[in-house]
C-alpha cells in the first residue's frame, strides 16, 4: 500500500466520522468476514490439489520416459546380439539386464501406487477441506442472524425480531449457533441466547 502523503489532508467516511465529533468505528459486516475465510479455505484446498496433482504427474512423465530409454536401449542390445559373434556370452548379458529390467518395472509400480495413493488422499482432504468450509458459512451465517436478532431484541423491536428467528429456523441455521460463548459479553453462549430471546418474543 502506498504511503499517504503527509502534506494531503486525510479524509474518512462521513458516516464513521460524523461532523459532531464523536468517532465510532464500524466492525466488518458479516459478508466480507464469510469471504474472506471462504478465499481463504479456498485457496488452500485447490493448493493442496493442484500439488499433488503437479506431483504425480511429474513423476509419472520422468518413470515413462526412463521406462522408454531402458526399453530402447534393450531393443539395440537385441540387434546387436544378432550381429555378434558371441551370442551366448551377449545372451547371458541380456537375460540378466531383462531381469533388472524387470526388477526396476515393478520398483516403478510401486512408486505408482504410491503416487495413487497420495493423490486419492488428496481428493479425501479436499473433500474435507469443502465439508469444513460449507459448515464454517453456514455458523457464519447464523452467527449474522443471531446478531441481528439479538440488536432487535434490545431495541425492543420484538416483530422484527420473531420474523427474523422464523426466518432464521427456516433457513435451518440454529443448530450451527456455538454452544459455547464466544462472543465475549454476558454468561450466555450464542446457542443459549438465542433460545433466551426466542422464549420472551415468541409464546
Amino acid at each position: 500500500m502506498a504511503e499517504r502523503n503527509r502534506s494531503e489532508p486525510f479524509i474518512e467516511d462521513a458516516d464513521r466520522f460524523p461532523e459532531n465529533g464523536t468517532r465510532t468505528r464500524r466492525p466488518p459486516s458479516p459478508d466480507q468476514e464469510t469471504r474472506r475465510r471462504k478465499t481463504q479455505q479456498r485457496r488452500r484446498r485447490n493448493s493442496v490439489f493442484q500439488y499433488i496433482a503437479v506431483l504425480f504427474m511429474a513423476a509419472f512423465v520422468l518413470l515413462l520416459f526412463t521406462f522408454m530409454m531402458e526399453r530402447r536401449q534393450s531393443q539395440q542390445q537385441i540387434d546387436d546380439l544378432k550381429k555378434s559373434a558371441s551370442t551366448v556370452q551377449t545372451l547371458q548379458g541380456l537375460i540378466a539386464e531383462n531381469e533388472q529390467l524387470k526388477d526396476q518395472s515393478e520398483a516403478l509400480q510401486d512408486q505408482i501406487d504410491a503416487l495413487q495413493d497420495q493423490l486419492s488422499k488428496g481428493k479425501q482432504e479436499r473433500t474435507g477441506l469443502t465439508s469444513q468450509l460449507e459448515e464454517s458459512e453456514k455458523s457464519n451465517q447464523a452467527m449474522a442472524w443471531f446478531w441481528e436478532i439479538n440488536d432487535a431484541s434490545v431495541r425492543g423491536q420484538l416483530k422484527s425480531c420473531r420474523e427474523m428467528i422464523a426466518a432464521m429456523e427456516e433457513a435451518g441455521l440454529v443448530d450451527y449457533l456455538p454452544k459455547e460463548n464466544t462472543t465475549g459479553t454476558g454468561h450466555l453462549s450464542p446457542a443459549d441466547r438465542y433460545q433466551d430471546i426466542r422464549s420472551r418474543v415468541i409464546k
